[in-house]
């Protein structure tokens, strides 16, 4: 069976939309898992509006998030993240795809948990290494070691993450294959089905 993402029944995402209601879906995840890119996909899938949560930061701030943390620091970022974040999901329903760090503030999940279904793009270490060395601009990257930044980024966030509503594999097969598992995925848990099995271990262990 080819790879390519088989066509959804229409009633899928009609599914969707009415067991949401209000509530928005919020990606959350590590740097490099695919938070934009599937997103985006899955918006248009459910014709709902997409939101990246760090363009809208920048655009709030008038500068890039490099420029942000260069000038400002972590923590000044961090909490502009988290009113831009308040703000989005206020204006629901929507697609947001979050910065790797704003899950792990507290006050942030408790609004995501009261507006959103949080899905969580988990991917292995070495995929997400593969995937961000194609970018110099990622702020908590610029270390002398950031293979091990992200070592210990995991180590740190992956408890926190593993709290999302729902867990996908991001890996090395097509986009519209991780969206395809990720809709499906959504509408079992919105409409108490059973969930498809996860992919093999084998299959499982790369990302895009």
């Amino acid at each position: 069976m080819s790879d390519a993402a088989l066509p959804i029944p229409a009633s899928t995402e009609a599914d969707i939309l009415s067991a949401l209601g209000a509530r928005s879906i919020v990606l959350v995840g590590m740097m490099g898992v695919g938070k934009s890119t599937i997103g985006r996909r899955m918006a248009a899938r459910l014709k709902l509006p997409f939101v990246d949560a760090d363009t809208e930061i920048e655009a709030a701030a008038g500068m890039t998030i490099p420029e942000i943390f260069e000038r400002h620091g972590e923590a000044h970022f961090r909490d502009g993240e988290a009113r831009v974040i308040a703000r989005l999901l206020e204006g629901g329903p929507l697609v947001l795809a979050t910065g790797g760090g704003a899950f792990m503030r507290e006050e942030t999940r408790t609004r995501i948990a009261a507006k959103a279904i949080s899905i969580w793009l988990r991917a292995d270490h070495d995929v997400i290494m593969r995937r961000v060395r194609r970018r110099a601009d990622r702020p908590l990257l610029q270390t002398a070691d950031p293979e091990g930044t992200v070592t210990r980024l995991l180590t740190e966030r992956e408890p926190i993450y593993g709290k999302a509503d729902l867990t996908i594999a991001s890996r090395d097969v097509p986009h519209d294959k991780i969206v395809e598992e990720t809709i499906e995925t959504l509408r079992a848990h919105l409409c108490g089905e059973q969930a498809a099995p996860p992919p093999p271990a084998d299959v499982a262990s790369a990302g895009r």
